[in-house]
């Protein structure tokens, strides 16, 4: 049967038949030039139902020079409810989640305006930025970063460009492309979790896949269940309510209701233990950053390409420029974090302590070291100045320090000023 439907295009045009819309001058030339992507498509569901300029267009200029790509909403023209479940999922914003405004870059691509303007528009879609992309090169934005953003705006991101056989987004390594490595490793968690052996041994009627649980019955929506964001911060308390009876809905069809819930708060308070290392060791650098102790400095260092001179330890923080105690803070946050958080919810022991919580705690104790060594330089230095001017300027830097640590809310005002004096009677003696 696949040889006969291999040679009907071949038939169709000698017989002079027309195929689909421009197929047959497709064919003509892809036959030698792209074979297999030929192939794949006369034995896809599309056959003799989408033609090549259904989904490529038919200016074969374009077509070559990559300006024509398939995007999402070329899908969306049959396949309406899942391109409306896609977009209004996390992956719906995937693309933005990891892209930035690059019209100041001086080697900008032109085309990547396509991802926040629609054609001939001036006006943003959305107003997320991504620092961390800004800062690559157009190879490394487009390789290493683009690839998986872009599964908001390709479906082809999960189905492959010429195949309809959903055995391919079926199988959990789909996701994997995308979901692993040190800030993200859900693939590595599920695959060496219970659930992950399970399905090596018995398939997915026994264990659960990513699909399973994140896309229950096939639903194209992957936020079902989920009541954080990507970085970890909880959504609005309604939501939150309404996603985990989602998700214990999922756990129940395995698992007993008691169990579920009991092993979702498990990770709850993993998750709030977590966050709050991560706020401690936040508070250490806010101080060493007041102290002005950085090294190299905000002012000595490449601006930050959305904040500027500034100290940037949210979301936009990048992984370049910066000092080694921020690096140390970078990977708390970014890698140990995740592997302590996603391990917990993803069942894996391994991951939520010794790969996750262990990392995270040592990697506090080298943040508070780092910055201890920074005080002591501090301290040696304003021993061996005598100078008193100098002397004032590190006094007027502590003085900095505490007013800032008051106004973020991390001591009374009583203990404010308290310490104030004490800094200040320092200097006069």
């Amino acid at each position: 049967m696949k040889a006969e439907r291999l040679l009907l295009p071949s038939i169709l045009l000698v017989m002079g038949f027309p195929l689909l819309a421009l197929a047959d001058e497709c064919l003509e030339c892809h036959r030698n030039e792209t074979p297999a992507a030929v192939r794949q498509w006369t034995n896809s569901a599309h056959f003799d139902k989408v033609g090549c300029d259904d989904c490529h267009g038919n200016d074969h200029d374009q077509i070559l020079s990559g300006e024509s790509s398939v995007v999402a909403k070329n899908c969306g023209k049959c396949h309406e409810n899942a391109f409306h479940q896609h977009i209004n999922s996390r992956h719906g914003v995937s693309l933005h989640t990891g892209w930035g405004c690059s019209r100041n870059l001086p080697d900008r691509d032109p085309r990547e305006c396509r991802f926040c303007h629609e054609e001939g528009s001036t006006k943003p879609r959305n107003s997320v930025q991504c620092a961390r992309f800004l800062k690559q090169t157009s190879a490394m934005a487009s390789i290493g970063c683009n690839r998986c953003h872009q599964v908001e705006n390709s479906c082809a991101a999960c189905h492959t460009n010429h195949l309809t056989n959903l055995d391919i987004v079926r199988h959990p390594g789909v996701c994997a492309t995308c979901h692993m490595g040190p800030d993200h490793p859900q693939w590595e968690m599920w695959q060496t979790s219970r659930h992950g052996l399970l399905f090596e041994s018995y398939g997915d009627e026994t264990g659960p896949t990513c699909q399973r649980c994140h896309m229950p019955e096939g639903t194209h929506d992957v936020s079902i269940g989920i009541t954080m964001s990507p970085g970890m911060q909880l959504f609005d308390k309604e939501t939150q309510v309404e996603q985990r009876a989602l998700m214990l809905g999922i756990c129940q069809e395995c698992h007993a209701a008691g169990f579920s819930q009991r092993e979702l708060d498990k990770a709850d308070a993993v998750h709030g233990q977590s966050m709050q290392l991560i706020a401690e060791a936040k508070e250490v650098i806010q101080d060493i950053a007041d102290l002005n102790l950085l090294v190299p400095s905000l002012k000595e260092r490449p601006a930050h390409p959305l904040h500027g001179q500034q100290l940037v330890l949210d979301g936009q923080m990048l992984y370049e420029d910066f000092s080694h105690i921020e690096r140390l803070f970078f990977k708390m946050k970014k890698f140990d974090l995740s592997k302590t958080v996603k391990g917990a919810y993803h069942q894996n022991p391994a991951y939520t302590h010794w790969y996750g919580n262990a990392e995270l705690k040592m990697t506090l104790v080298d943040i508070k070291a780092e910055a201890d060594r920074l005080k002591r330089l501090l301290a040696i230095k304003s021993f061996s100045e005598t100078d008193s001017g100098s002397q004032f300027g590190i006094a007027e830097r502590r003085l900095l320090m505490l007013k800032r640590r008051f106004e973020r809310g991390v001591i009374s005002e009583q203990d404010y000023n308290h310490q104030r004096s004490e800094i200040l009677e320092n200097l006069n003696k």
